[in-house]
């Protein structure tokens, strides 16, 4: 059997073996994906983001917690994560592991697809990992988010793009120009832009202070 052939049949029995063990363990493996912190580099990204103690993150689309936790442990006791998902099998999950780790500073958030539910004025860094593109109305949702945000907070977007043959094929990819447009749109200026990831486009941005917003 060809490498080819014995990857591809690796991946369709370890998708079957999942979907055997149930709809929600399906949806957590399709987020953590198959040796994703090599492409991932979640290390990486975090200290990129120079979080500290005591800030508090929103992580949307948060899925089966990739991010999450490391987050939880990035801001410390004093700080706050809130793990927002509209996926009732995934929030269910996310609550059972942050009760299961006792992980006292996550709270888990059923955000609704026009509002992710965060507390007014109170997020220092909203953060979102391949789910920009799932996102409707993005320059609405995302002028809603501006009334979330603490002074000084941020909004960090790692987005899959059109390098990757997944994305191009299935769609499920938002190009960098299409979320510095949009985000324009709804807001915000760019304020960094980093080249670590071979799969995904890494931005980070600011209220625009001009736009009155």
């Amino acid at each position: 059997m060809s490498p080819i052939r014995r990857t591809t049949t690796l991946l369709l029995v370890l998708s079957l073996a999942t979907l055997a063990s149930g709809c929600g363990a399906w949806k957590r493996f399709q987020y953590e994906g198959f040796g994703r912190d090599s492409w991932q580099k979640p290390d990486e990204v975090i200290a990129l983001l120079g979080l500290g103690e005591g800030d508090r993150v929103a992580d949307i689309g948060a899925g089966g917690g990739y991010f999450t936790f490391r987050f939880a442990d990035a801001v410390g006791a004093s700080g706050r994560v809130y793990a927002v998902d509209v996926d009732d099998t995934l929030i269910a999950y996310l609550e059972e592991r942050v009760a299961d780790e006792g992980h006292v500073n996550i709270s888990v958030v059923r955000g609704e697809f026009e509002d992710p539910k965060l507390p007014d004025g109170e997020i220092d860094l909203v953060f979102l990992t391949n789910t920009y593109h799932h996102i409707e109305g993005r320059p609405d949702y995302f002028r809603r988010v501006l009334t979330d945000l603490a002074p000084n907070g941020r909004v960090a977007i790692v987005e899959l793009d059109e390098r990757s043959w997944f994305p191009r094929v299935s769609g499920h990819f938002s190009a960098a120009d299409q979320i510095l447009a949009e985000m324009g749109e709804a807001g915000y200026r760019l304020d960094a832009r980093h080249d670590v990831l071979d799969r995904q486009s890494f931005l980070i941005f600011e209220p625009d202070d001009e736009t009155g917003e």
